[in-house]
């Protein structure tokens, strides 16, 4: 049955608005954009970018180009969904590509239009254009396509955030192209940002890191990546990838010591 409310409120049922959160991503912008001719509406939410970001998405007449401070990545994400006028939401970020299976299963599930609220996709991660079949890559999965009236990301979360879901959850059969190794240097940079929004997140809620956690949790992580989630076989890409996220749980609690230290809480 037709969901009224929705046509109440302007938004189709069966279209799609894809969203974008951007912060200086001139160089995957417009082979992103240029895939994305499915979708009723597409909106960037810019951080402010001092690249090319901004000139590129104007030059697409269907993108609808917004900027939005950055305060964390729940908040920007929230902030998006509300600019959305239909009901299907698929998110991508910019170093995300859709494989064309992948997008006839979107397209296909939007028309189906069944009970499902929210949609979990497997990620297909990329090293420096080359596949990264280990190192915790191989079970990556991440909610994209969801329905804006069940599906809000909690604001427990500040970075990896979490969808809170009101109904069902299926998966896709085809996999998400992720490209988030570029180099060594825009990797370490986002995995230390990521550690440092964790540290925040965890001192909203008042937790105190133990000698553990400030000093055995990035070794734990690093060697849980590398030998039990088969790093190893990844060779160099595993070492590399391995101890970058675990300089991301270094960084977490040298934050977070930081900030009790200024609060002297």
């Amino acid at each position: 049955m037709l969901n009224i409310s929705l046509l109440m409120n302007g938004q189709q049922s069966n279209n799609i608005s894809v969203l974008i959160i951007t912060l200086n991503e001139e160089v995957h912008m417009y082979e992103l954009l240029s895939d994305l001719g499915f979708a009723d509406e597409v909106i960037v939410v810019d951080s402010f970018s001092t690249d090319r970001t901004k000139s590129i998405c104007e030059s697409f007449k269907n993108v609808k180009f917004l900027e939005h401070k950055f305060e964390n990545y729940t908040t920007q994400r929230n902030y998006a969904i509300e600019q959305a006028k239909n009901n299907w939401i698929l998110f991508i970020d910019a170093d995300e590509r859709l494989t064309p299976p992948l997008k006839t299963e979107i397209i296909e599930t939007v028309k189906k239009d069944d009970d499902v609220s929210a949609y979990l996709f497997y990620r297909k991660f990329y090293f420096k254009k080359k596949i990264l079949r280990f190192s915790g890559w191989q079970t990556d999965r991440i909610f994209r396509l969801f329905k804006k009236d069940k599906c809000r990301y909690t604001h427990r979360r500040l970075v990896h955030e979490k969808l809170d879901v009101d109904g069902k959850i299926a998966y896709f059969k085809n996999r998400l192209v992720h490209y988030s190794y570029a180099d060594y240097n825009s990797y370490k940079n986002k995995m230390v940002a990521y550690g440092k929004l964790k540290a925040m997140e965890k001192y909203q809620i008042g937790f105190k890191p133990t000698f553990f956690h400030q000093y055995g949790h990035s070794i734990y992580n690093f060697l849980y990546q590398y030998l039990i989630r088969l790093g190893i076989l990844d060779g160099r890409k595993g070492i590399i990838i391995c101890y970058l996220n675990a300089l991301s749980v270094s960084s977490r609690y040298k934050e977070l010591n930081r900030l009790y230290r200024e609060n002297k809480f």
